[in-house]
This record gives C-alpha cells, sequence and structure tokens, in this order.
C-alpha cells in the first residue's frame, strides 16, 4: 500500500474506535443511571436516541470505506464464491427469522417512548430463541459470517477486524448487564452455551431452554 493509504487506514481505525468507545459508553448502566438521575423525563428517549446515534455514526465510517478501500487483498472465486455467498444468504435469513423472537418496538426504544418509561434497565424478560439454544449472541455470530464471508480490500480487512474484536468486548460487557438483570439463571446459562460461535457439543435442548425460561420468571 502506499502512503497515502497508510494515512487513510490510519484515519478509519480511528473512527471505528471513536464509534466503540462512544457506542460501549452510552449502553453502559452507569451512563443510563446518570442520565435517569439528572434528566428522568428524557429516559423514555434514551434507547430510541440511541439507535439514531449509532446509525448516524457509522455514515462517516462508511464514507472513508468507500472513499479510498485500499488494494483488493483477495476476492472469493468459484466454488469458494459460491459457499461465501451460500453462508451469508444463511446468516441474512437467521437474522430475519430471529426478528420473531425478539421485541423489535423495545429494541429500537419505541415501546419506551410509547410508554414514557424511565427505568434504567431492559424491559423485556430473559428469554431463549432457537437461535439462543446454539449460541448466546446470535445476532454477533450473523454478523460475523457476513463480515468474513465478503471479498476482502484493505478497508473491509481493517474494518471486520475491530469489528469482531468489539463483538468479543461487547458480548463480554452486555453479559455484565444481563447478570445484573437475570441473576444465577443466566449464569448457568453462560456455562451451556457458546458466546459467539456455536459448537455442537455446547448446546441446549429445547427442553432444557424451557426450563431455565420457567426458572428465570418464577425467580
Amino acid at each position: 500500500m502506499t502512503e497515502p493509504d497508510w494515512r487513510e487506514m490510519a484515519l478509519l481505525a480511528l473512527f471505528w474506535l471513536g464509534y466503540f468507545a462512544l457506542h460501549s459508553a452510552l449502553a453502559s448502566l452507569r451512563v443510563k443511571s446518570w442520565v435517569a438521575a439528572h434528566y428522568p423525563k428524557r429516559m423514555p428517549l434514551y434507547r430510541l436516541g440511541f439507535n439514531i446515534l449509532a446509525g448516524l455514526m457509522l455514515l462517516p465510517i462508511l464514507w472513508l470505506m468507500v472513499r479510498n478501500p485500499g488494494p483488493t487483498l483477495w476476492a472469493w472465486q468459484g466454488l469458494g464464491a459460491w459457499l461465501a455467498n451460500g453462508l451469508a444468504l444463511a446468516a441474512l435469513f437467521g437474522f430475519m427469522k430471529s426478528l420473531n423472537y425478539y421485541d423489535t418496538q423495545e429494541f429500537l426504544g419505541l415501546r419506551q417512548w410509547k410508554s414514557h418509561t424511565r427505568r434504567v434497565e431492559d424491559q423485556e424478560s430473559f428469554h431463549l430463541s432457537p437461535f439462543h439454544r446454539y449460541v448466546r449472541h446470535p445476532w454477533y455470530f450473523f454478523g460475523l459470517v457476513l463480515i468474513w464471508t465478503r471479498d476482502m480490500n484493505a478497508a473491509m480487512l481493517l474494518s471486520g477486524v475491530m469489528m469482531t474484536v468489539y463483538f468479543i468486548i461487547g458480548s463480554r460487557l452486555e453479559e455484565k448487564k444481563l447478570v445484573v438483570y437475570h441473576g444465577d439463571v443466566y449464569r448457568r446459562y453462560m456455562e451451556r452455551v457458546p458466546g459467539l460461535i456455536p459448537l455442537p457439543w455446547k448446546l441446549l435442548t429445547a427442553k432444557e431452554a424451557i426450563e431455565l425460561v420457567k426458572e428465570a420468571a418464577e425467580g
């Protein structure tokens, strides 16, 4: 790569680091609790505002990636391309299917806004979709499949590595909150099911998942 390419990659990395830092800070219980204590009337809009801001902050990053993608490092060919695209389509289908098991309005923040909810904690109760029987963070897993089945230029590779590291760190930060919300039930769930990559020898049967959700509801 040329010197200007390296400068562009360094700038892209800085933008990603800034995005990750701000995203993690705003998602933390500490910041949410501070807003709830000082600006309680604004809490119903917190989740919605957080999601809008997260989307807007991605725009300059995408612009940098398009403006100077850098040299192509590899492109899938022949059977590899069919396999990569097939896996990507399967991941997209899994993501779309998983939406049936989430409260989309709660995730987006619309429910909190409409009901004027001021609580810091997420409102959804502990539940396990069929995907959660195999991996604790299905969306992160689908995201990883989509990232690493694409043709790679320098900007995409840098972004892919940084997003993968953030998925690992972000999932752990998220689970600290989930342990606060759900206690021992979630700890036992973590012991049984892998975090980001499904493993054939670590999963919950449908019966075990139902029993775990029932225990969380009763306790």
